[in-house]
């Protein structure tokens, strides 16, 4: 994902089309595309600022992300549970219905594994 662009383009931005000119004539004005422009200025118009949105997800969301805790303590409880046994416990006792590889990705997420690891030598 690409950087936003920094706050003093979009003050610039913002100052032409508030001169009057229009959303083409600022992108070509300053190099950006004509959808920055709009979505710069119907971002001010509906919160007032010029800032960029966070990119990124930021933390834990899906469906998983309310059982997360139960779903490490499972793991840590019980070490050789495998992917489908997990799925078909959410089912069960949570009423969520998730594909094997929400939940690697959620164990992933955590640091755990579902794999089994052989006894060491």
């Amino acid at each position: 994902m690409g950087k936003p662009h920094p706050l003093a383009l979009r003050t610039r931005v913002a100052a032409y089309v508030d001169e009057g000119h229009g959303h083409r004539a600022a992108a070509r004005h300053f190099r950006v595309s004509p959808k920055f422009v709009n979505d710069l200025m119907k971002r001010r118009r509906e919160t007032g600022s010029l800032e960029p949105l966070p990119q990124g997800h930021g933390g834990v969301h899906g469906k998983l992300a309310c059982v997360r805790d139960w779903l490490e303590g499972r793991i840590l409880t019980q070490g050789d549970l495998t992917l489908d046994a997990l799925v078909l416990e959410l089912k069960e006792k949570h009423d969520i219905a998730v594909h094997g590889v929400t939940v690697w990705r959620c164990l992933r997420t955590l640091g755990l594994t579902h794999k089994k690891r052989p006894a060491g030598r």
